[in-house]
């Protein structure tokens, strides 16, 4: 079982930005991907940034240049640093983890708001 805790969501005015953090925990070392997903009102929940153990990291087209998503492997903490927001990055976002063996996040954070204000 793998727990997964984010924090750092909040209100920031367009242009402005946010570092949002997941710790870890439980059995991290069956942990081969994460991700960070988010999901506004009435649309579908979408993977912004992804970073797996090796390091190998994707984005959303959407975010690309403007999202940074790291890790420190010593606070098994993942971050997304979200720079130049705007109205539209406005939605709940959450944290996955990926476990070997699996194609697919089985393992979800409680979610954090970010809203982005015009």
């Amino acid at each position: 079982q793998v727990q997964l805790v984010e924090s750092g969501g909040g209100l920031v005015q367009t242009g402005g930005s946010l570092r949002l953090s997941c710790a870890a925990s439980g059995s991290i070392f069956s942990i081969n991907a994460m991700g960070w997903y988010r999901q506004a009102p009435g649309k579908q929940r979408e993977l912004v940034a992804a970073i797996t153990r090796g390091g190998s990291t994707n984005y959303a087209d959407s975010v690309k240049g403007r999202f940074t998503i790291s890790r420190d492997n010593a606070k098994n903490t993942v971050y997304l640093q979200m720079n130049s927001l705007k109205p539209e990055d406005t939605a709940v976002y959450y944290c996955a983890a990926r476990v070997y063996g699996t194609s697919e996040y089985d393992y979800w954070g409680q979610g954090t708001q970010v809203t982005v204000s015009s």
